[in-house]
């Protein structure tokens, strides 16, 4: 056993980054995660928690710093829970999601393949199309906007996000204004009171177009004629104001029930050729610069010659089956949000895209049912959420026999076990290609091409 004690320092050297960007040390043979270390740093670590196999801690002073090491661009990277890596370069940011992404495949799925470098971005800020600020009253006096601290509901408030669009900002900016001017009342988690709970925005980066969603727990605002006209004058796109409805005593951010008190009730962007119509409850990619290179890759990976029949496994909004349409013979797009297909229709006819059909149901009930009516699939494209896929889907894809399976994630260590049980079944992983979706934080996306092991 171990004598490390909560609140003692101890002298680390850390070879390794978790996960969630931890460094990853050990004092007296025991695993320590330390929060803001770099790998090859020799850091003072003062220990915060202990659990059985493992204790956390936190950097109080840095005996050898790290080449990568960089003073964080925003003023609020110590306090806000949003970004975890503003202490490491970008450079060192791709490369620490490369070897995350091996890491995870070797590790846990023993899948050894060829990993290529992370794409990352040219202009690594102000990349996210979507905002959500909470509202809320720091010391019972000024009501502010900004983000959770890191592992709490705490707002931290902000005044200007150096990973959201210029204009989220603004809008945020404009709201705090009008609720302090008018003296209207922001929701308090504990109690359930209060009125403005949080404001969202979304921006679409090739139309300019820009919605503003304020979230209420109750049916109607006060002082509304105010609100819009500050809206109107100062934000150029506003193409649409909406109240979203949530009078839940809950964390989820929004209710169903959205009305809109000015403009359209939707915006349009674009995703290279393609039109999508978003709504403020729609799931659309929050960076829209490398979800052209995400899907981009996932396309040639699939290399469609015009005959094939894909089907693209939690399509969402139907993003990547429309590309596919473009190339293949038929697309099938499945997808358990309901709401999400409706949309998937609606952006497939706004297109004029026919030879695609959109399917609602969980993956796992609709797969084996078009397994069993002789669906064939020359390619399977999946992008499961963060717990990937549920063995019952990868038994119907492996019974499809697809010549080509192309599998999006945004989570290595789950795609590390579905490549596994692909491997078991029959197939080989030919490469990944780690894409940054989310610059500063640890998530890091991948996309794996994998053939049948006899091609």
């Amino acid at each position: 056993m171990h004598d490390i004690k909560v609140g003692e320092k101890y002298e680390v050297y850390i070879d390794n980054m978790a996960h969630e960007g931890q460094g990853v040390g050990r004092i007296e043979g025991v695993a320590v995660f330390v929060e803001g270390a770099l790998t090859g740093e020799r850091v003072v670590a003062q220990i915060d928690k202990i659990s059985k196999n493992y204790v956390i801690g936190h950097v109080v002073e840095i005996l050898e710093k790290s080449r990568d090491r960089v003073e964080p661009l925003c003023p609020y990277a110590d306090k806000c829970g949003g970004c975890s890596l503003q202490h490491l370069s970008y450079e060192g940011q791709l490369k620490y999601k490369t070897q995350k992404v091996k890491d995870n495949l070797e590790r846990i799925g023993k899948v050894y393949t060829r990993v290529h470098d992370t794409i990352g971005m040219e202009k690594p800020q102000r990349y996210r199309n979507k905002a959500q600020f909470p509202v809320g009253m720091v010391e019972g006096k000024a009501a502010v906007t900004g983000f959770y601290a890191p592992r709490s509901h705490d707002i931290v408030p902000v005044e200007s996000c150096m990973i959201q669009h210029e204009i989220s900002d603004e809008i945020a900016r404009i709201v705090r204004n009008w609720i302090r001017k008018y003296n209207i009342s922001v929701y308090d988690e504990k109690t359930g009171k209060g009125l403005i709970r949080h404001i969202a925005t979304r921006v679409a980066f090739k139309t300019g177009e820009v919605m503003a969603v304020i979230v209420i727990n109750g049916k109607d605002i006060p002082y509304k004629k105010q609100l819009i006209d500050a809206l109107k004058e100062e934000i150029r796109g506003l193409k649409s104001i909406v109240i979203n409805i949530n009078t839940k005593k809950t964390n989820v951010i929004m209710g169903e029930e959205n009305i809109t008190i000015y403009g359209s009730d939707n915006i349009i962007d674009y995703i290279k050729d393609i039109k999508f119509e978003i709504s403020p409850l729609s799931f659309f990619q929050v960076n829209p610069v490398q979800t052209e290179v995400l899907y981009g890759k996932a396309l040639e990976y699939a290399d469609l010659k015009g005959e094939e029949t894909v089907i693209d496994v939690y399509c969402g909004i139907g993003t990547i089956s429309l590309f596919a349409a473009q190339k293949a013979a038929f697309v099938y797009g499945i997808e358990a949000v309901h709401q999400a297909v409706e949309d998937a229709k609606r952006n497939a006819y706004i297109n004029g895209i026919k030879n695609v059909e959109f399917i609602s149901g969980d993956a796992e009930k609709v797969m084996p049912e078009l397994a069993d009516k002789g669906v064939k699939a020359d390619v399977v494209i999946m992008d499961p959420p963060r717990k990937g896929c549920d063995t019952s889907v990868l038994e119907a894809v492996i019974k499809m026999n697809p010549k080509k399976i192309v599998y999006v994630s945004c989570n290595p260590s789950t795609l590390a076990r579905d490549l596994r049980y692909l491997e078991d079944n029959g197939y080989k992983t030919i490469e990944v290609q780690p894409v940054d979706m989310f610059p500063y934080t640890y998530h890091v996306e991948s996309v794996a091409l994998v053939l049948p092991s006899i091609f």
